[in-house]
């Protein structure tokens, strides 16, 4: 393994949504939950598929195929919700499928700028190569605060 000095490894849970793998800081990740009832929000943006009430708090859940504009809605037995929590917000994230957990070296993540592609740059940390593998990091503040 090629190793760049003093390159940190950073933790990530790894998830597909649609085909494509990304990879969410697990620093960042406070629970990882089957989909059960959701509770519909009126008016709440389309990505926002409602609400959801985790040992007595109520947690918004955000559909991240809808996010990234990723065909139809489609929930399998496979599909989970991450409660991620960015600075004071907590929010559920449903994945298609959680994989299992990740290094990648800092070092190794390259910056997402150069790469074109259809999902918004803002929601997308950069990439990094796991074995031959691409996983996308989000960018759990853009996602979220933006």
């Amino acid at each position: 393994m090629d190793n760049k000095g003093n390159d940190e490894n950073k933790q990530y849970i790894l998830v597909k949504v649609n085909e494509e793998q990304y990879g969410i800081d697990i620093q960042q990740v406070e629970n990882i939950i089957k989909i059960d009832r959701i509770t519909r929000v009126p008016k709440a943006p389309e990505f926002i598929k409602g609400v959801i009430n985790l040992r007595g708090e109520i947690i918004p859940v955000m559909n991240l195929r809808m996010k990234f504009g990723i065909e139809e809605d489609i929930t399998t037995a496979d599909s989970r919700i991450i409660i991620v929590k960015v600075e004071e917000y907590e929010i559920g994230i449903i994945v298609d499928q959680v994989k299992e957990v990740i290094q990648i070296p800092t070092g190794s993540i390259e910056d997402i700028k150069d790469v074109t592609c259809e999902i918004n740059s803002t929601y997308l940390q950069g990439v990094g190569k796991v074995n031959q593998d691409i996983v996308t990091i989000i960018n759990l503040h853009g996602l979220i605060i933006q």
